[in-house]
């Protein structure tokens, strides 16, 4: 392979680097890669093009067309997935090292891309909660809604995911409809330049949705205000020089954290060397070590046992760890390939030793290894170590300092409180891991430590064919941790979205936060017509069209017919002297689900029409007793729409269910798929 010029992409135009630009080594030859990084960046036309091009243009769509871009754009880097494996061997990674990266990021984005059309509105504000009634007339009240930064979202990402720590960021980021400015890592950007370079040539974003910079940053960060995130993932030592910057602190730039962390997995008292648990613990132990070669935020860095199973834990991981051959990643028999650099492989030389200073070695000492299709010398290989701390509580370096390599160390415990103090002990990570078949030794570490650590993995014989593993972040999951781990939640569904949208509370009159929202608010106007709405398509009705229908009389015999019909025949309804000694009921009642049929009898148009399918209701209510004899009569009305396919889409109808006083008697909100106007 020739060298490479790592190019940055600013305001549409790609710019070559120049002699003044970052070497790049080969991991595995050690040998130059290229050059990434320029003397001179625009940082004006930068912020310029995001502001004022890609933020306009990611705005104007809805959640649900950003959606199906997210979408779009992960199955077109799809076809391109054997490319970039073959380029990340250069950083030291295996092809199952690279399927990390690179199937994690897309499989991220696809996650991001349904999320955002099955948990957001089709429309531009997210609507964050429920509606507070600041009235007793019902005519004034409040909604906390979200709508996008208007600036741009700075993403630093760390050098050991290439691909899927650019693209964990830009999924929420494009999804909320803020443009992003993606500044990777140098020993790995290589990686990262040729997957934004597909994602350019698709064509599928916006201009100005997303600009990369390899090398420096210059003095962009001094240019950002309130609307701007910064997104970080890197050591905790960067990220206190970043956040400390006095121009991100006096101009309150949002700063989101994901930084080094000493993860721990626990070992439960109820395992036996011979427990199906004693083996789940080896296994992510062994898996954690050696993947990506240990440069892993989420890697083990800390396996604590129970006192008497210290040696037989570390002899079986031991004995696995021998196992594990290390070569050139391109080679198919490789299982663990190089550390990303000569600069990292020194630091993780260094943190070793530190370590080892008050823990004992274990196994893999930094010279016992050999290295199948590569001079060990010349690449970036170390193999794995694995030490033993005897007297934790006294040891500070494990604690503290992170070997971000195949490196991990074992520590005793003596009971739960001792377990859940040495875990606490990281002061804040990622991830930690509990191995136990027994609930209360979950729970009460969970209650004990979950205060310090973003996710707490727990695995037993029940759930190990299906777990996704100790360092796995989910994007449905929170990917963060408090403490030392950064404090940031950078990943959790659309609350990472909600990272780069400000969250307002506005209020005013049902119909203004009805226009604001896009969803009709009880209070606002319910505008009637003779035309029945299910006779109408998805696209003729409008929100607040409102039928009503009734009154129906409840009979005793309704009652009774329904009780023996189905079963139901709870007393309430049966026996009037049983229900009177009820504090909820004035004697016999009916049935809320009787109530529910008998609604849907009034308001449904029998014949066929454009609503193809009922499919559910949502917070259902029964708010008052009916009596027989009573009258009910219903009013359903329009509350949201959302595009669903090219075929149909989903109407949610507020149904409030009444009696002959004007009083609620239940409620509850309907779904139903209407075909589109033909």
């Amino acid at each position: 392979m020739g060298l490479i010029n790592v190019n940055s992409f600013v305001a549409g135009q790609w710019l070559p680097a120049d002699e003044s630009g970052r070497g790049i080594a080969n991991a595995v030859t050690g040998d130059p890669l290229g050059l990434a990084g320029r003397a001179q960046l625009d940082t004006r036309a930068l912020l310029d093009h995001a502001r004022l091009k890609g933020g306009p243009a990611l705005r104007s769509m809805t959640f649900h067309e950003r959606a199906k871009m997210l979408k779009a754009l992960a199955l077109e880097l799809s076809k391109y997935k054997d490319e970039l494996y073959r380029l990340s061997h250069t950083t030291g990674a295996t092809t199952p090292d690279a399927m990390i990266d690179v199937d994690g990021g897309i499989t991220t984005m696809l996650v991001y891309a349904s999320k955002g059309r099955r948990e957001m509105p089709d429309g531009h504000v997210y609507i964050d909660g429920d509606t507070e009634m600041l009235s007793r007339g019902g005519t004034f009240a409040g909604q906390h809604v979200a709508t996008p930064l208007m600036g741009v979202a700075v993403h630093i990402n760390a050098f050991n995911f290439p691909v899927w720590g650019m693209l964990e960021k830009l999924s929420p980021a494009l999804l909320a409809g803020m443009p992003a400015i993606v500044k990777p890592a140098t020993a790995t950007c290589h990686v990262t330049e040729q997957c934004f370079r597909r994602m350019i040539a698709s064509g599928l974003l916006p201009e100005g949705a997303v600009q990369l910079v390899t090398g420096g940053l210059g003095d962009l960060l001094d240019r950002l205000d309130y609307q701007d995130v910064v997104g970080f993932t890197g050591s905790a030592a960067t990220a206190l020089k970043l956040r400390s910057n006095p121009h991100l602190i006096g101009n309150s730039v949002r700063f989101v954290a994901e930084q080094d962390s000493l993860n721990a997995s626990v070992l439960g008292p109820d395992a036996t060397p011979d427990s199906p648990e004693f083996d789940i613990l080896v296994k992510e132990a062994v898996r954690e070590i050696t993947a990506k070669a240990g440069q892993k935020c989420t890697a083990i860095r800390r396996i604590i046992v129970p006192q008497s199973l210290l040696g037989p834990v570390g002899d079986a991981i031991a004995e696995r760890l021998s196992k594990v051959r290390i070569g050139d990643p391109s080679l198919e028999t490789t299982r663990m390939g190089a550390l990303a650099s000569p600069e990292q492989k020194a630091d993780v030389l260094d943190k070793a030793g530190r370590i080892a200073s008050e823990c004992r070695v274990f196994t893999g000492g930094p010279d016992s290894f050999e290295v199948d299709g590569a001079d060990k010398d010349r690449g970036a290989f170390l193999p794995p170590m694995l030490f033993a701390c005897d007297d934790p509580d006294d040891a500070t370096i494990v604690h503290s300092a992170e070997a971000f390599g195949p490196v991990s160390t074992l520590m005793p415990y003596r009971n739960l409180d001792h377990a859940a103090q040495l875990m606490n002990r990281g002061r804040g990570s990622l991830v930690a891991s509990v191995i136990t078949h027994d609930p209360e030794v979950a729970r009460t570490l969970v209650l004990e430590a979950g205060a310090a650590h973003g996710r707490i993995y727990i695995n037993n014989r029940d759930s190990a064919k299906e777990a996704t593993g100790h360092g796995s972040p989910l994007p449905h999951m929170i990917h963060g941790g408090p403490g030392r781990a950064g404090g940031g939640e950078e990943l959790g569904g659309i609350r990472g979205v909600l990272h780069y949208m400000q969250r307002t509370a506005i209020q005013g009159s049902p119909d203004i936060l009805s226009a604001i929202t896009g969803t009709w608010i009880r209070g606002a106007a319910k505008p009637k017509s003779a035309v029945h709405p299910f006779t109408r398509s998805f696209d003729e009705l409008s929100i607040g069209d409102t039928i009503e229908a009734g009154p129906r009389t409840v009979t005793l015999e309704d009652i009774e017919h329904f009780a023996h019909f189905t079963g139901d025949t709870f007393y309430a309804h049966m026996d009037d002297e049983a229900a009177r000694a009820n504090p909820f009921f004035p004697g016999r009642v009916a049935h809320g689900y009787l109530l529910l049929s008998f609604a849907a009898g009034l308001f449904v148009e029998p014949s066929p029409g454009p609503v193809l399918a009922n499919t559910g209701l949502d917070g259902l209510r029964f708010m008052k007793p009916v009596s027989p004899d009573d009258a009910i009569s219903v009013a359903l009305t329009v509350k949201r729409k959302t595009r669903r396919t090219d075929d149909y889409g989903e109407v949610r109808w507020h149904v409030a269910v009444r009696n002959q006083d004007g009083e609620d008697v239940a409620q509850y909100e309907l779904h139903t798929m209407n075909g589109y106007a033909a």
